[in-house]
């Protein structure tokens, strides 16, 4: 897969990533405390594939490198979202799991990137 197959892949990764996360937040609690949550996983979650989109259009090597940082951040910030939904709701938890898991590797892909660009 070359460079251009690979950031298309990317993006309708990121993007299914974020749809996965719309979705599970409409699965949880519509409490106070779970709003927070919510609001926030939306909108880290959402960021990524937006970034990442953007980060193939840049405008500069720059623009890229801010822009995939700015993925690695957000991904991180979504697994933190991710494990406040996993540790305080245990049972049936099978879909923030799956989402979980895929962030962890999300973020092993933006981190990997990263370093190639800084190589």
């Amino acid at each position: 897969m070359d460079n251009k197959q690979f950031g298309e892949y990317l993006e309708k990764r990121t993007k299914n990533f974020a749809l996965s996360i719309i979705n599970l937040s409409m699965s949880l609690p519509s409490n106070i405390e779970f709003s927070v949550i919510k609001k926030q996983i939306v909108k880290s979650g959402t960021s990524i594939g937006a970034n990442y989109r953007e980060a193939n259009t840049p405008r500069s090597k720059a623009d890229f490198k801010n822009r995939i940082s700015i993925c690695r951040s957000e991904t991180n910030e979504t697994i933190y979202w991710l494990e406040l939904i996993l540790e305080s709701r245990p049972a049936n938890n099978q879909q923030a799991a799956e989402i979980y898991a895929e962030a962890r590797q999300l973020l092993a892909i933006f981190t990997s990137i990263a370093h190639k660009i800084n190589a």
